[in-house]
């Protein structure tokens, strides 16, 4: 019996990775664990593999926007800072830290200016949509530390 053979008797029929994703994925993971390398389909793999890297940086830079947009909240509309913001902000702030321990190769976004001025970008958006306020900065004023540090927040 054949490889082929063998994947309709478990009832496999190799399919396309454009036809159903989730079944082509599972179908993928049987053929590794069985040791079926010739049938792997190894480009839509790697696509894969480097989509889940792409994942997790949009996870990080979600977060970071979200914490941004609270702190320019809290720092532009003073009258309006209560308790549960800074428990909103503390909890950001902890996902983060637990985030970046769990995928420490990420860190290095933290350095990337480019990538830190995306950030500050949306988070500038998100806060005037929530605010309806335009006197944001230009440039993102507090560092990084400041941001991700569990007893700062900006005056």
């Amino acid at each position: 019996m054949n490889s082929h053979q063998a994947l309709q008797k478990e009832n496999f029929s190799l399919i396309d990775y454009e036809t159903d994703i989730v079944v082509w994925a599972n179908e993928q993971a049987w053929l590794v664990r069985n040791k079926k390398f010739d049938l792997l389909d190894i480009e839509h793999i790697a696509e894969e593999i480097e989509d889940v890297g792409k994942s997790e940086q949009r996870e990080l830079a979600n977060r970071m926007v979200v914490l941004i947009a609270d702190l320019l909240k809290w720092q532009f509309q003073p009258e309006r800072q209560r308790r549960s913001w800074q428990l909103t902000i503390r909890n950001q702030r902890k996902a983060i830290s637990i985030y970046l321990k769990e995928v420490p190769s990420l860190k290095v976004k933290l350095d990337d200016v480019q990538w830190l001025e995306i950030i500050w970008g949306d988070a500038v958006y998100q806060a005037s949509k929530e605010t309806g306020l335009d006197s944001f900065p230009e440039i993102c004023p507090w560092s990084v530390s400041d941001i991700l540090s569990d007893e700062w927040l900006p005056s």
